[in-house]
This record gives structure tokens, sequence and C-alpha cells, in this order.
């Protein structure tokens, strides 16, 4: 199948099949019940906002890397509060959903006091899409980040051919009114790693502009070729500086591993990562009334929609906009997973003795 070929999809997927799936499978594998549902929930809330390489794709590595004993399944996840608005979480190596979730529910709560709250993580785990927890802060009406050092080294620093530097996201969500919160989910490399191994699964061909052979440089399309190509940052040696600084501040500040220390959870799935990771919360009270912010978002978004489009581009685009309107699609009309991603789930199910997704 080449990149021209579109994927055959399982569309219309309950999203309540989908998460059942994923809480059964956790519950399986020993997380107690309120942390599997949790967790599920937080997988799920990434496949309904489009992050597909990040919500129940993720599934089978999860799952392996529980069974392995790679994963802490009861963690006492701690926090210590440093000041009035810093804090550092220990995940004591639990799911990173429960981990970040935790720390972002912190931050909130520092932010109500402080107005402002920054929570390191270390000991925690790949935790799926970013945009998922700094979007948790729109609901306290506050501004939300987030950002990690991923799970795996595969881009270089600015002109090197090693892979000292990971994918490492960058999330920010900010409130508005009527409209769409705005809603930034980068990574600093061109695309995810999740973006590549989804397109490995399928046996699509990959662009000519994300991956390089380290070696002479060439541009990597055959996915079967891609564990052994490097990422190509995002916007040339701003994107590789961009994910060294954001690597300092979720690991090495929390004394989490950076560079070479980082632990391959693809390659080395029984090994205990300490993933870093740290949010923010920012309450935007302490700046001016909730409300007036809000209706001057809503202002600049609908200006910025109406302003014109490039010759080629049928309308400009803004942070979060698809992404409030595919999850209202896909609650209504379920989820849309391709049939090799089906097949994996399936698989699980039957190695866990859950129902399948088409059972339920």
């Amino acid at each position: 199948m080449d990149a021209k070929t579109p994927a055959k999809i399982s569309s219309g997927i309950p999203v309540d099949a989908v998460t059942g799936l994923i809480a059964d499978a956790m519950k399986t594998c020993g997380l107690p019940p309120a942390d599997a549902a949790k967790v599920a929930r937080l997988m799920v809330e990434a496949d309904l906002t489009g992050a597909d390489a990040h919500g129940v794709f993720r599934l089978p590595q999860y799952v392996g890397r529980l069974k392995l004993g790679a994963i802490n399944r009861t963690p006492a996840i701690k926090v210590n509060r440093t000041a009035a608005a810093t804090a550092l979480v220990d995940g004591d190596n639990g799911m990173g959903h429960l981990v970040v979730s935790r720390a972002m529910e912190t931050a909130i709560e520092m932010a109500r006091e402080a107005g402002v709250a920054w929570v390191g993580i270390r000991m925690s785990n790949h935790a799926g899409a970013a945009g998922v927890y700094a979007a948790m802060a729109l609901e306290a009406n506050m501004i939300g980040m987030y950002s990690a050092v991923a799970s795996a080294n595969h881009m270089p620093v600015a002109g090197g051919a090693e892979p000292l530097l990971g994918t490492n996201p960058l999330a920010i969500a900010i409130p508005a009114g009527d409209e769409a919160p705005v809603v930034l989910d980068i990574a600093t490399s061109v695309v995810s790693y999740g973006t590549i191994k989804n397109h490995r699964l399928q046996g699509r061909d990959l662009e000519r502009d994300w991956m390089v052979d380290p070696t002479t440089g060439a541009p990597i399309t055959d996915p079967a070729k891609s564990m052994d190509g490097l990422l190509l940052p995002l916007g040339g040696y701003k994107g590789a500086g961009l994910a060294l600084m954001l690597g300092l501040l979720g690991g090495t500040l929390n004394r989490a591993p950076f560079g070479r220390d980082v632990i391959d959870f693809n390659a080395h799935p029984a090994r205990v990562t300490n993933t870093g990771q740290f949010v923010v919360a920012l309450d935007v009270s302490r700046f001016q009334p909730f409300d007036a912010f809000a209706a001057e978002v809503d202002r600049q978004m609908v200006d910025m929609r109406a302003s014109k489009p490039l010759p080629g581009h049928d309308a400009v685009r803004l942070p979060g906009e698809q992404r409030a309107r595919r999850r209202a699609e896909r609650m209504r009309d379920g989820l849309p997973l391709t049939g090799e991603l089906v097949a994996q789930l399936d698989k699980v199910a039957g190695e866990l003795g859950i129902k399948p997704l088409g059972a339920r």
C-alpha cells in the first residue's frame, strides 16, 4: 500500500465500545477499576480530537509494557508542593495518563490560589496526546500548557546525524467564548513518531520531508526502513532548538532522562523510562475579567478566519478549530479505525480474554 492508497477504515465504531475495550484491558492488566476508567477516558479523548496515533492505537504497546512489569499498575503518585506556584510530581512509574492528569489537576488547584502554577513531573510514562492535558485547564477558565521528553529519541540536534532529541511535544490551550478554544498541539518534529508507526502499520509510504537516512542524508519514504531513520525537526534548526529546550525543562529540571539517557520504550519495552513532563496552568482572571478575555479571543479568531487565503487554499486554519469539529462528529458518528488497527486490538482482546470490539 503506498501513500496514495487510502487505508481501509472501519468507520462508526461506537465511542463507548472503544472506551470499554481500553478499560477492560487496563483492569485485566492489573489497574484498579477507577484508574482503568480514567486511562480509557483520556486515551479516547485523543481519538475524539483527531490525535489518532495517540489514542487506542497505543493500547497494544501499553498492554505489552504492563504485562512485562515495565509500568507500575498501582502507583502511589506523590505531589511535593515546593512553593506557592511550583510543585514536583513523582509518578511512581504509573501510567502516564494518570500521572499527568494528576499534575494538571494540581496545577489548576494551585493556580486558583497563586494565579499561575508550574508542575514538573518525573517517574512517569508515555501519556498520549499533549493537547488532552493542556485542554484540562479550559474547564477552569484557565490557560493550559503541557510538554514532555518523548519516550524515544528520533531526531538530531541542528546539523547532527545522531538521534539525541525526542519529538518533544508542546501543547497550549487558550479558552474562548462562543468560538472553539484555541488549542495548539504539535510535535517539534515535522510529524510525530506515532504518525510514522501508523504508516508502518498500514504499509503506507512516508512523505519525503519526514525522515532521512543518517548515513546519506537521503529521504526515507519506505516505512519498513523508518526504524533506522531520523525524523526531521519542524522548521529546521528552530524545531531542533525548541525540542532541546523543552527536553531540558521536562527532563533535566525534573531529574528525569534527556538526550542519550532517554530509554527508548519501543526498543526496550520491559525497561522503566522515568519519563519527564511538565504542565502549566494560568488563571485568566488575574489579568482581566474572564468574559472580556473570552470575547476578545472570539473577536480575534473571527477576524483571522475571515482573512484572505493563499491561492490553492480554501480557507485559513486556526489551532483547535478542526479539533472541536472533529470531536463533535466522532461523538455522534463513532471513531474511524483502520482495519489493521482493529485486527491488532482484536488480537490483544483475545490474549487478555476480554470481549473484542465487534462484540461490544
